[in-house]
């Protein structure tokens, strides 16, 4: 018999936790990404401190770094079109853009990923504790933003099935096949059972319930298999507000940018 993890969020680290009535856009890279404390060793000996007083083997605490990827050809065409809905949607493109299967980020995207890495420059020169352990989605635009946020990273970030948007059935959610995938990004390393061909992909839309799913079993498998206490996971809007779910964080109220 298997007993289900419970999952919950720390809270009073960071302006992100203030409650909202509203959502509530945030910027993409703040200053100390929003901890209250503007003290990153502070912070660390806090963890520390949590981590040294648990006595329940069940017990077990890590700091995650979420980061949504920066624009891809999809969120430009929502601008274009207004969420690419209808007949759209389930198309790849409309003789102009191309924003399916599997869009890659636009120019715009990618200097929102260059931004990221030059917040982390800038927090990593205040002590920040750079991430032991890193975590990405397997849809093209996820892979090329932790790339270039993270272009020396190490160990090779492990790309997971589970960490992909919510499948709402249109073509920007169909990934490409695993070689074309490592032929690009050949620094990941892709989950034990990776399928080659997109099988989680369906014209269904996903329900909440299996999307949050979803985002639990990538906490199971990080607490599970990892030590580390620092976790880095480049995925996608939807996605990360489904771990928010999971944590206890249903009612945030804040809207995550692209590149944020």
């Amino acid at each position: 018999m298997s007993v289900r993890r419970k999952y919950e969020a720390i809270l009073d680290f960071f302006d992100q936790d203030e409650p909202s009535a509203v959502p509530r856009v945030i910027e993409p890279t703040p200053e100390f990404f929003g901890l209250t404390s503007k003290s990153w060793p502070k912070f660390k000996a806090e963890i520390d401190k949590l981590r040294s007083k648990s006595t329940d083997p069940g017990v077990s605490y890590k700091v995650f770094f979420f980061g949504r990827h920066g624009q891809a050809f999809h969120n430009f065409a929502f601008e274009k079109y207004g969420r690419v809905s209808g007949k759209w949607a389930l198309k790849d493109g409309d003789g102009t853009l191309i924003w399916g299967p599997d869009p890659r980020l636009t120019e715009t995207g990618e200097e929102q990923a260059r931004n990221a890495h030059a917040a982390w420059e800038r927090e990593i020169a205040r002590d920040i504790q750079v991430p032991q352990r890193f975590y990405c989605s397997p849809l093209t635009r996820a892979l090329r933003t932790l790339e270039l946020t993270f272009p020396l990273v190490h160990p090779q970030p492990i790309v997971l099935e589970n960490c992909r948007e919510h499948n709402s059935g249109h073509t920007c959610d169909k990934r490409r096949t695993q070689s074309a995938l490592q032929d690009e990004f050949p620094n990941f390393v892709f989950e034990e059972g990776f399928e080659q061909e997109d099988v989680f992909f369906s014209t269904e839309c996903e329900t909440e319930a299996n999307l949050r799913r979803r985002a639990e079993l990538v906490l199971d498998r990080i607490f599970e298999n990892d030590n580390d206490t620092y976790v880095s996971v480049t995925a996608h809007f939807g996605w990360i507000k489904a771990v928010l779910h999971v944590i206890g964080r249903e009612n945030s109220e804040f809207f995550l940018p692209n590149g944020g």
